[in-house]
This record gives C-alpha cells, structure tokens and sequence, in this order.
C-alpha cells in the first residue's frame, strides 16, 4: 500500500508540474504579441488625438456618374501655400465678339477648351481657332442630345466623349481650402455658378443666370479666374467669399438650389 501511495503522489506531482511548465511557457509565448497589439492601440489613439492641420480628402466616389477615372487623392496635411497662380490660355466664349444665341450659352464649351490647351502645354493659336473649337464642340453636342446648359458631371462626361480627357473629377460638399488644395497641386478648377451672384461689373444686365468659368490661382485678396464670359475676363478677381458664395450646379428650375460642386482633371 505504501508503495501504491507513493506511485500515486508521483504521478500526480509531475501532472502538475507538468501544466506549470505549459502556463508558463504559453505566457512566454503570449506576451510579446499581448504587448504588440496594446502598442499598436496605443498608437492609433496618438494618431487621433494629435492636431493634423489643415486636411484635405478629395472625393473617392467610384459611381461613374461622378467621377470618369476615380482617383484616390492623398490627404494634404501641410499648410497652403500663400499664393498660387497657374499659367492657363485664355479665350473668351465668344473670340470673334459675336456674342449670338450660341457664343452666350458657350461658358462650359469656352472653360473646357482652355483646360484641354493647359493639359497638353499648347496655346490657343487666334480668336478664329478658339471660336472654331466652340462651334465644332456644339455642333457635336446638338448631335449628341446635350442640352444648351451642362451640368458639372455632364460637362466631365463631354470632356471625356468629346475631347478625350478621361481623368476628369468631380467633386461635391466642398470647401474652400478643397479649391485651394487642388490649386496648389497643380490644378485648375472649374466651376459653376449662378452668374448673377458673380461680382463682375464687365457682365451685361447682371451677367448669365448660369455660367462656368475657371479658376487658376488665389493669393490674400481672393481667387484669380479665366471667365470666359467677359474680355476682360483673364486674370479677373473675385473674393473668396463671392465666388464660393456664387458656386452652384446647374439646377433648372433654380440655379440657387444647385449644391456646390466643381470639376478637375488629374494629370
């Protein structure tokens, strides 16, 4: 019996000497990652407490209506340059000063044109050719069922059809400092607007219900523009709060209700 008994305590010592040595070699196997995940919390929580700056996320939207070539804009984290200006040629959406039914509603057509010379670091030669890029872009308009106004998603789909830029990008729920970023990074911006709100005295009789016009620099006193809608038009100024304030979509059966949305062509 003596011997049984001993046999039996053995038995069960090395048992649960046996589970000791697996709970401790399982917490030393465990704790590097238990601590690895914790720091990798930690980091994250660093990460969203800490001020970032100013930030700008250019819109993702895959829906094609939106965007013709999505792309993925990285987040802008420093601050914004001063100033920015960007060399664009300039023409107006009537070069030959014939301001007729179809010169008055060529501002998309007239915006477009001076995008696409700036993508492919040509000039636009005279007034004669600029006019003849507008009449021919109508004409392939009216044969393509578009109406006399685009909106800005409309227009990028034109640009693509028509003029074959494929990188072209809308986006919506904008700012001001979306405006600045696209510019400091190389981009003009082209928007629509009620032309009325615009502050242009070169308009006639308060300037066109709608109208599209480019921006193409800003400094401390406002936004520097290619509008089209004037001769005057190169280099025009407007205040920030002026033309943010006249930034609207086409909207037919109020241009104040159209949201705020603008259209850019990544390189």
């Amino acid at each position: 019996m003596v011997y049984n008994t001993n046999m039996k305590y053995v038995r069960k010592k090395r048992f649960y000497t046996r589970i000791i040595i697996w709970l401790v070699a399982g917490l030393i196997f465990i704790t590097p990652f238990a601590f690895y995940a914790s720091r990798l919390i930690q980091i994250e929580e660093e990460k969203a407490a800490a001020p970032t700056g100013l930030e700008y996320v250019a819109n993702k939207s895959t829906d094609p209506s939106v965007s013709g070539n999505p792309v993925a804009e990285p987040t802008v984290s420093q601050p914004l340059p001063d100033k920015v200006f960007i060399q664009v040629p300039f023409t107006t959406q009537a070069p030959l000063v014939n301001w007729d039914a179809l010169h008055e509603e060529a501002c998309e057509e007239a915006s477009l044109i001076m995008y696409k010379h700036f993508l492919d670091g040509s000039v636009i030669a005279s007034p004669q050719s600029a006019d003849n890029e507008i009449q021919s872009m109508v004409a392939w308009e009216n044969q393509n069922g578009y109406g006399l106004d685009l909106t800005v998603e409309q227009t990028n789909q034109m640009a693509k059809d028509y003029l074959g830029l494929n990188n072209g990008r809308v986006e919506t729920n904008i700012s001001l400092d979306n405006i600045k970023a696209e510019l400091a990074s190389g981009r003009p911006v082209l928007v629509p607007a009620a032309g009325k709100v615009l502050a242009n005295p070169n308009f006639t009789d308060g300037g066109p219900n709608y109208h599209n016009l480019l921006i193409v620099g800003y400094d401390k006193d406002g936004f520097i523009t290619n509008d089209p809608g004037t001769r005057k038009g190169e280099g025009f100024r407007y205040t920030f709060d002026n033309l943010f304030t006249a930034i609207h979509n086409w909207d037919a059966t109020n241009i104040l209700n159209g949201p705020k949305a603008y259209l850019v062509f990544d390189k």
